[in-house]
């Protein structure tokens, strides 16, 4: 028919949320009072189907869902923001320096496991531009215009000043491998996790054990002492020779190292790494000087990476959970979202595990 007079195909899109008009069609949202309609419920016993209220009967639930998708109802995002101050939105920081911790699997791990769990919730998870204060705005003013309903700091400089303005303001945040004093995070542990690696090497035999260890932060301060006061504990000297900052996923720097080391007079028997792929590097560094591992030098790494466990020989290393981390900060984070008055549980801390590999010689007993 012409001159946009209905037919029955017209009418079958109309009832579905479709306006058609001449040699256009617009699409119309369907509303929740629609759904209701459908169902024959209130529009309060949908929105609480829709959003699974606990006392709504799995088979009033599974109706509204099968009606809700057969005439093509969507929420209306905004809508709802408006109405709970909510928009169902999580931020998350990560750093965007030369050594991304996109490209590192531990952080790579962290958000998939951050990102699968807020999906089972109903949540998004946008990552944040670091960036943008920089040039225009505050960190703390950019957060709050994206409105998200909380923020996860994931891989930052925690010793900006702009960090420490979003911890200590009224939006929900948690950290990652970072404590500041009365807010919530999530830490691996480090602590237990070197005091591990140490003992193990220690009961391998090896009394000269060096350490190569990341650039400064949080992580590297825990980890740096808890080796030293281990060894200490063991009655094991640490010569300072055998102390080497490097970088975090860096096998050129970490190779570079592992060269000074067996350039020593008195080079170590055994050496630790800050993560898998500068136990990746080191274990090339040592073929390149004709020698073998763990026969001539034992590594250790850090970290569990799965797909790093396949080469061979099969790495020494702490399985740090990453996956786990990343979901249990999100369940943190949305009970303080949906109870912002609750005081702060501070630290929930991840354990770590060995990972006894092929690395690692065992070595007799000096006489």
């Amino acid at each position: 028919m012409q001159g946009g007079s209905f037919n029955n195909t017209t009418l079958h899109k109309a009832r579905l949320g479709v306006a058609t008009f001449p040699d256009m069609e617009v699409f119309v949202a369907v509303t929740i009072r629609e759904v209701s309609q459908r169902c024959g419920l209130s529009i309060s016993s949908v929105s609480k189907a829709l959003n699974n209220y606990p006392n709504v009967r799995e088979e009033t639930r599974l109706r509204v869902l099968k009606v809700a998708n057969e005439i093509g109802y969507c929420p209306n995002i905004l809508a709802r923001g408006l109405k709970t101050n909510k928009t169902r939105n999580i931020g998350v920081l990560l750093t965007t320096d030369v050594h991304n911790a996109m490209l590192h699997t531990f952080f790579a791990l962290m958000l998939n496991g951050f990102r699968s769990e807020a999906d089972k919730f109903g949540y998004d998870v946008t990552l944040i531009n670091q960036r943008v204060h920089e040039k225009r705005r505050s960190l703390l003013n950019h957060i709050r215009s994206r409105n998200f309903d909380a923020v996860c700091f994931m891989c930052v400089d925690f010793a900006d000043t702009q960090i420490n303005d979003v911890i200590l303001s009224e939006v929900p945040c948690i950290t990652i491998d970072h404590a500041f004093d009365g807010s919530d995070c999530i830490l691996a542990d480090n602590k237990g996790g070197m005091r591990k690696l140490v003992d193990y090497a220690v009961r391998m035999g090896h009394t000269k054990i060096a350490y190569v260890y990341g650039t400064p932060s949080f992580v590297t301060s825990v980890r740096y002492d808890t080796f030293v006061t281990c060894m200490s504990e063991h009655r094991l000297a640490v010569p300072r020779e055998y102390l080497i900052e490097s970088y975090y996923h860096d096998p050129k720097a970490s190779a570079a190292a592992t060269r000074v080391l067996l350039s020593l007079p008195n080079p170590p028997t055994c050496v630790l790494y800050p993560d898998d792929l500068c136990a990746l590097g080191a274990i090339e560094a040592v073929r390149t000087c004709g020698l073998s591992v763990p026969n001539d030098l034992s590594i250790i790494g850090y970290d569990g990476t799965d797909v790093l466990q396949k080469i061979s020989p099969r790495l020494t290393t702490m399985r740090q959970h990453a996956d786990e981390i990343g979901r249990r900060a999100i369940q943190r984070l949305l009970e303080k979202v949906d109870s912002p008055n609750n005081p702060p549980h501070h630290a929930d801390i991840i354990p770590s595990a060995l990972i006894e590999g092929e690395t690692t010689a065992r070595i007799a007993p000096q006489a």
